[in-house]
């Protein structure tokens, strides 16, 4: 049984929030995809959750993390930490190997269409004719990109790389949905981010080896995706999961793929086909007709709600409970 989602002080916050999330995760794919002719996908991913670490101490610092009380929910976030931040991704550093940025994207968001329909089984959310339709029109744009990539072919270690991925991404959904009513959505990150800079760690010795000859530029993108896609990122998306459905917030990455295309149709020239780019329009659509509604009755009912909202407490889990 899952707690419900904490009213936000605004209730568009969450989605604001989200859409920062989206932007910035669109961005990683582009830098890992440039980053990629100059380190491993294994050194790629200790810089990257190094940096995401290290922004990250000043909240420890401030006491703003709380650590799980009981040794089985430090395990369960230190393992979901480690499949999201260490596991998820190596193997989308190693996809990028043979997909250019914007199919990667593509084949990492069929996560939402695992997300919406697991979450509404096994969540209890629900399974709405207008969400799963939504999902189904944005991946039916997801399938047109990936018949029309810049590159012209889908190489199968990339397509078996990039699904493996997809499972990776949803699954460290669903189990962090849940997880949530036990532990604020801070911690959770600060924590999670360090158990997959542990995990990471077995590739320092690449890392050190690499760092020379690569160029300063690929470094710094890196430690980018650290810094805002990771750091910032999962500290935001952390903070609309806890007031937003998994499932449809989940559906709204499927923005990612489009904000892609043409962030690698700029900046790297991977210039999306006609077929491509009716594929982003589709990814668009699909994302729209599913959470629009939501986002549109939050914006409806935020006065109502701030007027009527009664001075009371909020009531806390036996572990620190998700901020308000």
């Amino acid at each position: 049984m899952t707690a419900a989602p904490t009213p936000s002080s605004h209730p568009v916050l969450p989605w604001l929030a989200a859409l920062a999330v989206m932007v910035m995760w669109a961005s990683s794919f582009v830098v890992i995809r440039a980053a990629g002719a100059d380190l491993s996908p294994g050194a790629m991913s200790l810089l990257r959750v190094g940096s995401a670490a290290i922004v990250l101490v000043p909240l420890v610092a401030a006491g703003r993390v709380r650590f799980p009380r009981t040794g089985r929910l430090r395990a369960a976030v230190i393992a979901w930490g480690a499949v999201w931040f260490a596991a998820y991704t190596l193997v989308l550093n190693a996809s990028e190997l043979f997909l250019d940025a914007a199919t990667a994207a593509m084949l990492v968001n069929v996560a939402p269409l695992i997300v919406a329909v697991a979450s509404g089984l096994l969540l209890g959310e629900g399974l709405s004719v207008r969400l799963i339709s939504g999902v189904l029109v944005a991946f039916g744009g997801i399938a047109l990109i990936t018949a029309a990539t810049s590159t012209g072919h889908v190489a199968a270690a990339g397509l078996v790389l990039g699904l493996l991925a997809a499972v990776l991404y949803a699954g460290s959904v669903l189990a962090q949905k849940p997880l949530l009513a036990h532990i604020d959505s801070t911690s959770m990150t600060v924590i999670g981010i360090g158990a997959g800079f542990l995990a990471c760690l077995p590739f320092a010795p690449r890392l050190a080896g690499e760092v020379a000859d690569a160029p300063t530029s690929s470094l710094l993108a890196v430690v980018y995706t650290g810094v805002f896609p990771t750091a910032l990122a999962f500290l935001l998306w952390g903070y609309a999961l806890t007031r937003t459905p998994a499932g449809v917030l989940t559906s709204s990455s499927l923005l990612v793929p489009a904000i892609t295309l043409v962030l690698a149709w700029l900046l790297l020239g991977e210039a999306p086909p006609l077929l491509a780019a009716a594929g982003g329009l589709l990814c668009l659509t699909g994302a729209g007709f599913a959470i629009l509604p939501n986002v549109l009755a939050a914006v409806r009912t935020a006065p109502l709600r701030s007027r009527s909202r009664p001075e009371t407490v909020p009531e806390r889990c036996d572990d620190p409970a998700v901020e308000s």
